[in-house]
């Protein structure tokens, strides 16, 4: 991948499930054929969304296979990297770089809480045990770990990281970055009900999550927002935030597979210790997902 792939919109897609909460490859690879036929600029795999912390790392890499051998070179394949230690990450790594992903989206390591020193640390030695480009991922609202803008300023020598995904929720982050390296990185957005006002403010991609359910959309409000064409990219985007609002909270996975299951059929099918919704709060996503499928915009009036 060149730095210019690390442009557009990039589902962050969900791991399906059959009933033994056994991961479906053949709906893995479905996935990936929905959002490439549906306009996205490439496929993230094993997110948060795809509920990494509940995979293991021979499924990780079954996963990584099935995506690029759906994607056959079409469109990039970018794996996350979500471990507990630097040697597990390094390990899975080496495996879905052997196995053909165009890039990787790196999480600083799971359980232990680091500092900006040991995060840039495990960081710079991912970098150093691959040669597939890196987004880095910003994300203390979820896993409390926070990289300020200038710690990206220290980061920006080595040359792998190409672009981040800025999800802390504060936007003034991304004129802060800006400020101080210029555009040395791909600023990706990563949290979904704050993604227009973050593509105006300089943001050149959006890692999405309700995408999974509705790419389309997805991809007519970032196309249209870098057109010029704001106002209309509002117009469908104020249609959108209350199915966005899904994707916020600890039970974002359940809600979004729930989504995808009203729209297109699929798995609703989540790995314990997730359960699935029950009583008001599946009611409540059940009525927002109702209410948007109703009032579903005709993507024509745009030129989609």
């Amino acid at each position: 991948m060149n730095a210019s792939d690390f442009e557009g919109v990039f589902p962050a897609i969900t791991t399906k499930m059959d009933a033994a909460e056994d991961v479906d490859i053949q709906a893995v690879r479905a996935d990936v054929r929905f959002q490439i036929d549906a306009g996205v600029d490439g496929v993230i795999v094993c997110g948060s969304l795809g509920e990494a912390s509940s995979l293991n790392a021979d499924e990780k890499v079954a996963i990584a296979e099935a995506a690029v051998a759906e994607a056959a070179g079409g469109s990039p394949i970018i794996m996350t990297i979500a471990e507990d230690s630097t040697r597990a990450a390094i390990d899975l790594v080496r495996r879905v770089e052997k196995a053909g992903v165009n890039g990787l989206m790196v999480l600083p390591a799971m359980r232990y809480l680091s500092d900006p020193r040991e995060t840039m640390g495990y960081f710079r030695t991912i970098a150093a045990n691959t040669e597939l480009p890196i987004i880095l991922y910003n994300n203390p609202v979820a896993y409390t770990v926070d990289l300020l803008p200038e710690h990206f300023q220290q980061l920006a020598d080595e040359k792998k990281f190409v672009a981040v995904k800025e999800s802390s929720a504060d936007t003034r982050r991304i004129n802060q970055i800006i400020d101080l390296v210029g555009d040395r990185y791909k600023l990706l957005i990563g949290v979904d009900d704050l993604a227009l006002e973050s593509l105006v403010l300089g943001c050149v991609g959006w890692i999405a999550g309700l995408v999974v359910a509705f790419p389309r959309e997805t991809v007519a409000i970032y196309r249209l927002v870098r057109e010029g064409r704001v106002a209309e990219a509002m117009e469908i985007y104020r249609w959108f935030l209350p199915l966005l609002s899904l994707d916020i909270g600890p039970k974002f996975v359940q809600k979004i597979k729930l989504a995808e299951h009203a729209v297109r059929g699929t798995s609703p099918v989540v790995r314990a210790p997730r359960y699935p919704l029950v009583g008001d709060e599946e009611a409540q996503a059940l009525a927002i997902i109702k209410r948007g499928l109703e009032n579903r915009p005709d993507l024509t009036k745009y030129g989609f």
